[in-house]
C-alpha cells in the first residue's frame, strides 16, 4: 500500500472514530492548492535541461501552510500529496499553529554540481515565490535539500519581497537559523521515547537499542540515547550494519562513519547483515530511514517490545495489525518524528520577533511540547479505546475539523 492510501485510510478509521460529518471529511482530504511548475536550467556544459517541481498545499484552517521540499528522483504528485496531508495532522499533534505542506523537484541531486543545484532552485524559488510566504506557506529542507538550499531560497524571495528571514525554516545560523534545529528530529524522537517507556514505567538507560538509518536522525537519536545510558545494540544505514551485544560506542562510531564514509569495518562491533537489522533482538527498534521497511514479510519475525516511528510511514497497515496482534507498542512517526517540525517553529517565532534564543531554551520547549503532545495523545486513546496511532490521528484530525468548523467552511 503506497504512502497515499495509507494515510488516507488512517485519516478515514480517525473521522469514523470521531463521527466527524461526511462533507466536513472530504473537505479535509482535498488540497487547499496543488502547483506544478517547470524550471527549466542551463547546466554547467551549456545545455538546456527542464525539471518538474511540486508544491502541495493541503490545509491552513490552523495557520501558514509547512513542510518539506526534496530533491529525488521519484517525487511524484502521489507521494507529495500524502505527505502535505501527514503535516496537516502532525502539525496538529504537536499543537503548533501551522497546516500542512510538501513540495519537491524530481531530480538526482547528486548528479548535480553546486551551481546547478543553485540555479534550479532558483527557477523554483521564483516560480511560486507568489504562492508562498511567512503566514501563507512556510518551506523548510527535506530529503536531498539541505540549510545551503534554504538559503538560496530566502535570497531568491528577498530579491521580490525584501529581506524576509522567517520565509523558509531549517537555515544556515547565519541568517537566522535556531540553534538546535540540527538535532531537533533526534532529540524529539529521544524525548518521544523517554515519555512513551515512563508510561510503562520503563527507563532508557535500562533498555537496549536497534536503530536503522544513520543519517541526522538516527545518529542524534544513537547519540542522545547513548547519552542517557541507553544501549544501542546494533545501527544500519545503506552502507552496512554494525552490531555489539555489550552496546556500540556511539561517538566513535560517529568518528568512524565520519573518517571512511561507512559504517562497516568499525572496530567497536561486528558487522552484520542489514536485511536482519530489523529483526535483531532488541527492546526497542527505531526505523529511522525509508518508508515501508516494515511489512508483512518481516513483521512477524520482529521481537522489539517497542517500535518508535522516527522515518515517515515505516511500517505498512498490514504489518501495523500483525504487530498489534503481537503486542508491540508502535509510537506513530506523526508525533514520535514531530520534533523537527517544531523546532522549525521556534525558528520562525524567532525571525518573526527578530529575537534569538539560546540552545538550552530550545530544548527545554522542545520537550515541553514532545510531553505535552505525548499526554494528549494518551487522552484521545483512552477516550476512544484505540492504539497510539489512532490516538495521535484522531488528535490531529479533531484539532483541524474544530478549527475549520469555526472559521466557517460552509459558508
Amino acid at each position: 500500500m503506497n504512502a497515499l492510501a495509507a494515510t488516507n485510510r488512517n485519516f478515514r478509521k480517525a473521522s469514523r472514530i470521531l463521527g466527524l460529518d461526511s462533507k466536513l471529511e472530504k473537505s479535509l482530504l482535498i488540497p487547499f492548492r496543488e502547483i506544478k511548475v517547470e524550471c527549466t536550467i542551463p547546466k554547467d556544459d551549456g545545455t538546456l535541461v527542464s525539471y518538474i517541481g511540486f508544491r502541495v498545499q493541503h490545509d491552513n484552517a490552523r495557520g501558514p501552510m509547512k513542510g518539506g521540499i526534496r530533491y529525488h528522483p521519484e517525487v511524484d504528485h502521489d507521494e507529495v500529496n500524502a505527505l502535505a496531508q501527514l503535516m496537516t495532522w502532525k502539525t496538529a499533534v504537536a499543537d503548533i499553529p501551522y497546516g500542512g505542506a510538501k513540495g519537491g523537484i524530481g531530480c538526482i541531486p547528486k548528479d548535480l554540481s553546486i551551481s546547478e543545484l543553485e540555479r534550479l532552485t532558483r527557477v523554483f524559488t521564483q516560480k511560486i515565490h507568489d504562492l508562498i510566504g511567512i503566514n501563507t506557506d512556510v518551506p523548510a529542507p527535506d530529503m536531498g535539500t539541505n540549510s545551503q538550499t534554504m538559503a538560496w531560497m530566502l535570497d531568491e524571495y528577498s530579491k521580490f519581497h525584501g529581506y524576509s528571514p522567517a520565509i523558509v525554516t531549517g537555515k544556515p545560523i547565519d541568517l537566522g537559523g535556531s540553534l538546535g534545529r540540527d538535532a531537533a528530529t533526534g532529540r524529539g524522537v529521544v524525548y518521544a521515547t523517554g515519555a512513551l517507556l515512563a508510561e510503562y514505567g520503563k527507563n532508557i538507560k535500562d533498555l537496549t537499542f536497534v536503530i536503522q538509518g544513520f543519517g541526522n536522525v538516527g545518529a542524534w537519536a544513537a547519540k542522545l540515547i547513548h547519552e542517557k545510558g541507553g544501549k544501542v545494540i546494533a545501527v544500519s544505514d545503506i552502507t552496512g550494519a554494525v552490531k555489539n551485544p555489550n552496546g556500540l560506542d556511539i561517538a566513535a562510531l560517529m568518528n568512524h562513519k565520519e573518517a571512511t564514509g561507512a559504517l562497516t569495518g568499525f572496530s567497536g562491533g561486528d558487522s552484520m547483515n542489514s536485511d536482519e537489522l530489523l529483526t535483531h533482538e532488541c527492546d526497542v527498534l527505531i526505523p529511522c530511514a525509508l518508508g515501508g521497511v516494515l511489512n508483512r514479510e518481516n513483521a512477524d519475525h520482529i521481537k522489539a517490545k517497542f517500535i518508535i516511528e522516527a522515518a515517515n510511514h515505516p511500517t505498512d497497515p498490514e504489518a501495523d495489525e500483525i504487530l498489534c496482534k503481537k503486542g508491540v507498542v508502535i509510537l506513530p512517526d506523526i508525533y514520535a518524528n514531530a520534533g523537527g517540525v517544531t523546532v522549525s517553529y521556534f525558528e520562525w517565532v524567532q525571525n518573526i520577533q527578530g529575537f534569538m534564543w539560546n540552545e538550552e531554551k530550545v530544548n527545554m520547549e522542545l520537550e515541553k511540547y514532545m510531553t505535552k503532545a505525548f499526554h494528549n495523545l494518551k487522552n484521545m486513546c483512552k477516550s476512544h479505546n484505540c492504539n497510539l496511532r489512532m490516538g495521535a490521528f484522531t488528535l490531529g484530525v479533531n484539532r483541524v475539523a474544530r478549527a475549520t468548523m469555526l472559521r466557517g467552511w460552509e459558508a
